[in-house]
């Protein structure tokens, strides 16, 4: 397996795929990196050589693109800083409910969890009803 900036990424995909498999890249930046560095997106990621591995992570730097460690830090100090200045957006993601406007009534199960059931919880040993 081809290892970029302490990612292995998978020998047996298409190098266009199987640079998404860094975290902050995705399939449009994928597709910038590999047509500057004019490789074919069609090569396997085996099939690389050491130059060409080297001219992706050239390119990667050379466009100052925050990847893995880094980015998820940046998330991390934003959502902190929302919260820190408590604005909405803030206190919705400290309460962890949906912080785009997206109704609570029904749905939202993503964000709020399993559902919480309230009920008459029946006794084990009381006569079944009929």
């Amino acid at each position: 397996m081809p290892r970029l900036l302490g990612v292995e990424i998978p020998s047996e995909k298409r190098i266009e795929a199987s640079l998404t498999y860094i975290y902050g890249i995705g399939p449009t930046t994928a597709k910038r990196i590999l047509e500057q560095t004019n490789i074919d997106p069609n090569m396997r990621a085996r099939e690389l050589s050491p130059q060409q591995l080297n001219d992706i992570i050239h390119a990667i730097t050379d466009n100052k693109l925050p990847i893995e460690g880094d980015l998820r830090r940046e998330l991390q100090s934003n959502l902190k800083r929302l919260q820190a200045i408590n604005c909405y957006r803030g206190i919705r993601h400290r309460r962890g409910l949906p912080v785009r406007g997206q109704r609570t009534s029904t749905n939202a199960r993503t964000r709020k969890g399993p559902r919480k059931t309230v009920g008459v919880i029946r006794n084990k040993d009381a006569k079944a009803g009929k």
